[in-house]
């Protein structure tokens, strides 16, 4: 599935994306506000990540912005489902940070969690000292339901985090967002 908004595309990752994988996201201060992301992170690293088998409930999208006279890949987000649990995940690259785009995919991702999965619930998690996620997710229409620690690949140990959710039954506010799919 592919979605377009006025400055981004959000489209399947494909196996021939490593490398373009490995520049962005290898950036030591995204791997420290992430909890699965090892550091530092290698070629195989995003070999395996976009190797790895996902669910039918479970989009994962490569974000481009179109900023230039090609899109370039600024971020990834999706869901992922363990538990029954539906978890919302992203991250930009540094140079991407500050313009909005995290909040405008992750919109694009609830609604068709929403909408096009039936999920009722959506989580997500951030360090506590991750204040821009925060943001997003409390634009988003997120709520803190705990504090907890969570294990941090690239810190090598617990760091304490924020737990959001988004109820769709107790709380629809967000309006449908037109998008090409």
């Amino acid at each position: 599935m592919f979605a377009r908004t006025k400055r981004l595309t959000l489209r399947p990752w494909w196996p021939e994306d490593a490398e373009i994988l490995t520049r962005a996201i290898a950036h030591e201060a995204i791997a420290k506000k992430l909890a699965r992301m090892p550091w530092p992170y290698a070629a195989t690293d995003a070999e395996s990540f976009l190797s790895r088998p996902r669910g039918a409930a479970e989009p994962v999208f490569a974000i481009l912005a179109h900023d230039s006279a090609y899109p370039n890949l600024i971020g990834g987000i999706g869901l992922r489902c363990e538990n029954g649990v539906h978890e919302l995940g992203y991250w930009l690259t540094p140079q991407s940070w500050g313009y909005g785009y995290a909040t405008e995919a992750a919109r694009i991702v609830i609604e068709q969690a929403r909408h096009a999965l039936g999920v009722k619930r959506i989580e997500a998690s951030h360090h506590l000292d991750n204040t821009a996620s925060r943001r997003v997710l409390t634009k988003l229409g997120f709520r803190e339901i705990c504090r907890e620690p969570h294990y941090s690949l690239a810190h090598r140990e617990e760091i304490d985090c924020a737990v959001l959710a988004l109820d769709f039954e107790n709380d629809g506010q967000l309006a449908p967002l037109q998008i090409a799919a």
